[in-house]
C-alpha cells in the first residue's frame, strides 16, 4: 500500500493564510493566494499539499523545520513580552510561548 505523496509545511507557517483570513473578515475582499508555496524542506509545492497541523505533516525535513521555527517563535515572544512598552503582558507572552513550544513538541 502506498503512503501517498508527502504533506509539507509552508515555510511561512501559514502566515499568509492567516493574514488573508483577517483581511477577508475585516474588508470582505482579498486577493487569491498563490497556488504554490516554498515548503520547510525548501521545495516549491502546491499549497494544497501543505498543512499547519503537525499530525498531517509527513515530510520529515518539514517537521524538523516547523519544530525549530516554533521554538524560535516561543523565544521571540518571551523576549518581546518582557520589553517595556510591549503590546502584550508578560502573562500573555508566556501563554503564547507555551503554545509555540507545544506546537514544536507535536512536530518532533
Amino acid at each position: 500500500m502506498s503512503a501517498g505523496p508527502p504533506i509539507h509545511v509552508d515555510a511561512q507557517l501559514g502566515g499568509p493564510v492567516a493574514a488573508r483570513s483577517i483581511l477577508a473578515s475585516t474588508f470582505g475582499l482579498v486577493a487569491d493566494l498563490p497556488p504554490a508555496v516554498r515548503s520547510g524542506c525548501g521545495r516549491e509545492v502546491p499549497r494544497a499539499m501543505t498543512s499547519v497541523r503537525p499530525e498531517a505533516v509527513t515530510c520529515p525535513p518539514c517537521r524538523e523545520f516547523a519544530a525549530a521555527a516554533h521554538e524560535r517563535l516561543a523565544e521571540q515572544v518571551e523576549t518581546l513580552g518582557a520589553m517595556p512598552g510591549s503590546p502584550f503582558t508578560p502573562a500573555q507572552a508566556q501563554e503564547a510561548a507555551a503554545h509555540h513550544r507545544a506546537m514544536a513538541r507535536r512536530f518532533r
